[in-house]
């Protein structure tokens, strides 16, 4: 039986890429009711595999809009049957998987402001999308539209200066493009276009939702850096009637400036507090989601939980406590062993495959199923440190770094987090941190009259908890493996911006990534050298 909570609660909505959560937070901000609907466990009937459909080309993934409607549907249910008193309800909101979008058929409109209450929803809005299967941010197949946008604009650092990002497959704007011109007829008969946050809204409102501000520049199609003004020569790249379209774990996680934030889900995804915007050819700059005069910084990682997930299957047969052995059992920079592991095309840096290299910088087809796994985790987080610092991030002596994301639950991986960044990692009681971002935004929505700042409302919230502390010593450690890293990540990048085919990948992206790398490579050297003397 679902607990009451006095004086009211605040509901917070996630549509990950997985399932749809539910966190219920009550006026001193905790948590007292969650729960979820697994899309490929709780409704087998779509056929998803890690909530998404990967079509025969590798490149287009997609998911049914109906499965996200009817798990909804389910979730309510499930709610319902707990006893949750829906009365105590003051308000709620929510955040979706960035970059989805959802084309209502024209006429769903009317059907939304005419929903029933005693049918599913799934039900009535069947007949409503014109697009059956959304593309999502895992999608990949619209390179031929990035290069069609960037070139419009005058090129990626131009269109990162505009946007916060240089093009990328995954994003709105380019899927919307890729739409209008391979299926047409679908594209004519869209009234509205969603993105997977405002498409949720819409279902809780009864009629379509605007687009929050934050997740604007997740579209590529609006400008977010203030120094830049906006060109009207983008309208040249995308289809007419094409509509601009939450950043919520930033805000769940309490996050504060000099902070770092790392979720570690099916993507792996860093935030950080930025004071100016920094455009540059990788990651993204946003609109911060709780203060407006500032911005966040985001990278993202598409071999997140699903690669430690594979690995763990194969090395550690199925385990994670055999996962969290094998860490336990090898020591800290792996003995000079490096991995990187893509198993889908990556999008920092856009590489893909597995590659192995020994202590003697010999590429080598195996490690031991130990070695396999500490290459794996170290090498992901040195990954994340290094695209950090190439937007200017720097560790201070007071960083903090935030973790959620189902991997937050393993202290063995928070331990090789925290010695690769050489700085604390807290954790919060959920591992829903943009559920529960969502209902801090709930309240702050709340109290919006009152201009009451979001930070005044989270002093109520629970504080992070100490899950792991740098090993003394390893941090110099792995910055000495950086360099190595950087040479392999910039051979890697050469290999493959030459033999991939040209739907997969951009030479010409790779040749203006490469100068920057050089310059990083050579900063880290320098820093290394200066260390030891």
């Amino acid at each position: 039986m679902a607990e009451r909570a006095a004086g009211g609660c605040c509901l917070g909505w996630d549509f990950s890429t997985q399932q749809v959560k539910v966190v219920a937070v009550d006026t001193e901000l905790k948590v007292f009711y969650e729960d979820s609907v697994h899309f490929d466990r709780d409704l087998p009937e779509y056929g998803t595999q890690g909530g998404v459909h990967v079509h025969e080309d590798g490149l287009t993934v997609t998911s049914p809009v109906l499965m996200w409607v009817q798990a909804l549907d389910m979730l309510l249910e499930k709610m319902k049957a707990s006893g949750f008193d829906f009365s105590q309800v003051l308000a709620l909101s929510g955040a979706g998987q960035q970059h989805g979008s959802v084309y209502w058929k024209t006429g769903a409109g009317r059907v939304l402001t005419g929903l029933l209450p005693d049918l599913p929803l799934h039900k009535q809005l069947q007949a409503c999308f014109s697009v059956s299967n959304s593309p999502v941010w895992m999608d990949s197949s619209t390179t031929a539209q990035c290069r069609r946008l960037e070139a419009t604009v005058g090129g990626p650092h131009a269109l990162s200066c505009l946007t916060g990002s240089r093009a990328y497959e995954r994003f709105t704007g380019n899927q919307i493009a890729k739409i209008s011109q391979q299926n047409p007829e679908a594209y004519s008969h869209t009234e509205r276009i969603s993105l997977v946050s405002s498409f949720a809204a819409s279902l809780f409102l009864g009629s379509y939702a605007p687009i929050d501000y934050s997740d604007d520049p997740g579209q590529g199609l609006v400008t977010s850096v203030p120094q830049c003004v906006c060109s009207s020569s983008r309208g040249e790249a995308w289809p007419p009637g094409t509509l601009t379209l939450s950043c919520a774990s930033l805000a769940g996680m309490k996050l504060e400036e000099g902070d770092i934030a790392v979720s570690l889900g099916t993507s792996d995804t860093l935030f950080l507090w930025l004071r100016e915007p920094t455009p540059a050819l990788e990651g993204h700059i946003f609109c911060n989601p709780v203060d407006a005069q500032h911005y966040m910084a985001l990278l993202c990682f598409k071999n997140g939980s699903l690669m430690r997930e594979k690995i763990r299957d194969e090395s550690a047969s199925c385990s994670w406590s055999e996962f969290s052995k094998a860490l336990q059992s090898t020591e800290m920079g792996n003995g000079g062993n490096l991995g990187f592991y893509f198993d889908v095309m990556e999008i920092t840096p856009a590489v893909t495959g597995r590659h192995r290299f020994s202590a003697g910088n010999r590429e080598v087809s195996a490690f031991p199923p130990e070695v396999e796994i500490r290459a794996l985790v170290e090498g992901q987080f040195m990954a994340k440190r290094i695209h950090a610092e190439s937007l200017g991030y720097r560790v201070m002596p007071k960083t903090k770094i935030l973790a959620t994301g189902g991997a937050s639950h393993n202290k063995d991986i928070l331990q090789v987090l925290a010695d690769v960044f050489g700085a604390p990692v807290y954790v919060i009681d959920t591992t829903n941190s943009a559920c529960l971002g969502s209902a801090y935004q709930a309240f702050h929505g709340l109290a919006a009259r009152t201009d009451l700042r979001f930070s005044e409302i989270l002093k109520l919230a629970p504080s992070p908890k100490l899950a792991a502390i740098p090993m003394p010593g390893v941090s110099q450690r792995f910055r000495e493996l950086e360099s190595r890293i950087l040479a392999f990540s910039r051979t890697l990048l050469q290999k493959q911006s030459r033999t991939a085919l040209p739907t997969l990948t951009s030479y010409s992206v790779y040749e203006a990534l490469l100068p920057q790398y050089a310059k990083l490579e050579q900063r880290i050297l320098s820093q290394a050298r200066a260390a030891l003397q």
